[in-house]
């Protein structure tokens, strides 16, 4: 029965792509002239430059696999780097089939896009002036894929070395479409209604991280603990990954930012440098309250504060100039170590801090755009609280209260779903075997 239903789907996957593959054809034979005199007029330069930002942002999501797979213990490093590596496969394919055109495809009734883009269809190498008037459309969307196939895989460090794998990549898909899909529409989206109410989010603060870590609460809930969870000592078993990991993301981050801008002028230059202020900062702000709270500097605490750094930083990056975004930073790093240590106290399990790190600094940093923004910087934004504008601050309020119900609600009810119909943890045999002989009959280390 269950050949049957897989033979079924993969069959209807294929009859579908291959229609739109027949139309796409078709369409492609008869160019008109004006298609071929809007290719004409893409900026080289701007295109380039979003190439490059859109293999920038690729390469976080393996760096973000380090991070994660260095954190837990060596049983479960496979299982962890693979959950990370597979979503590039997983989201990339569900992104040219709907999520593309779910995300920025013609709005319906403010909430979400239609399908008309499905399978990218009319989605082509000419630019759309709604999004990137100066880049070929297919360059924003592969940029904007990149977004979307990092976002559910920050998730997976609330339920690590816990979590089975076939129920992972359903979840995977269902939560791509359901939760970042709509939230991408609604902040992004041509038409969005916390795009229309001028909510500013210059990189993802709230559709990648908000979304990612308030969604990461509802599966650290739902999931339970670990198995010694509290009376085990449970190390990271490779710091050494973790930080090759951590300065990954630091080095892909440049294109999360600065490739926002879209154009590779003076936006995407102050994006770049804002971004590294707040990064530094954070990192050596965390490191130095833990180290005056437990006497000794960790190496852990130092990535964790980096990466705590380009959360906050992202959604502010476009916006604000480099004072502001070395206070950003500098709060990003003593307020997610204070949250990432209440975790233990209000008794639940976030294995590596998604919680911590993505939804708090991702709330921090979209608060904080509302104070620092500034049109010195981008006249295309609005000014903050600091410059004149106490509306702005409460817009941004609006977009992360928004984000954070939608999505804690949505990811419940998948999980709970999935919970009934699949199981979400593996069999306790399983879990003390470890995931990566248990769910992937492979080990990361021979020695």
């Amino acid at each position: 029965m269950k050949r049957l239903i897989v033979t079924t789907i993969i069959v209807a996957v294929m009859a579908i792509t291959g229609i739109a593959l027949a139309e796409e054809t078709q369409q492609s034979q008869q160019p008109s002239q004006a298609v071929t005199q809007a290719i004409a007029k893409v900026d080289t330069g701007d295109t380039a430059w979003m190439l490059i930002s859109t293999a920038l942002v690729m390469l976080m999501t393996p760096g973000l696999a380090l991070f994660y797979g260095g954190m837990v213990r060596r049983k479960n490093v496979l299982g962890t780097i693979m959950q990370s590596f597979i979503a590039l496969g997983i989201v990339s394919i569900q992104w040219v089939l709907w999520g593309y055109s779910l995300a920025f495809g013609p709005d319906i009734g403010h909430v979400i896009g239609s399908l008309a883009w499905f399978g990218l269809r009319g989605v082509g190498l000419e630019p759309n002036p709604d999004y990137a008037a100066t880049i070929p459309h297919q360059a924003f969307m592969i940029y904007q894929m990149m977004f979307a196939v990092i976002t559910p895989a920050l998730i997976t460090g609330a339920f690590a070395e816990r979590f089975k794998f076939k129920t992972f990549l359903v979840f995977t898909i269902l939560w791509a479409t359901l939760v970042y899909d709509p939230i991408a529409h609604w902040v992004w989206g041509m038409g969005g209604w916390i795009r229309n109410l001028g909510a500013l989010d210059f990189a993802g603060g709230t559709v990648v991280h908000i979304s990612s870590g308030i969604s990461a609460l509802a599966a650290a809930l739902l999931v339970g603990k670990r198995r010694g969870y509290g009376s085990e000592h449970m190390p990271p078993h490779n710091l050494t990954m973790t930080i090759l990991g951590a300065a990954l993301l630091w080095f892909g981050w440049f294109g999360f930012n600065g490739g926002s801008a879209v154009a590779s002028g003076s936006l995407a230059t102050s994006a770049f440098v804002a971004t590294h202020i707040a990064t530094a900062a954070a990192a050596l702000s965390w490191m130095i309250v833990e180290w005056i709270q437990r006497d000794k500097p960790t190496v852990l605490g130092a990535a964790s504060g980096a990466v705590a750094g380009l959360v906050a930083i992202t959604p502010a990056s476009g916006f604000v100039g480099p004072m502001p975004a070395l206070i950003i930073g500098l709060v990003a790093g003593a307020l997610c170590y204070t949250a990432v240590n209440l975790k233990t106290r209000l008794g639940y399990d976030d294995s590596l801090d998604a919680v911590g790190v993505h939804g708090v600094g991702g709330t921090w940093g979209a608060i904080a755009t509302g104070l620092f923004a500034t049109k010195l910087i981008n006249p295309g934004g609005s000014n903050g609280l600091f410059y004149g504008n106490l509306s702005q601050l409460w817009i941004q309020g609006v977009a992360v209260i928004a984000t954070m119900v939608y999505a804690f609600a949505v990811t419940f009810i998948l999980l709970k779903v999935l919970d009934w119909t699949m199981g979400l943890r593996v069999d306790i045999e399983d879990e003390v075997m470890g995931l990566d002989l248990s769910q992937h009959g492979e080990s990361g280390y021979t020695m």
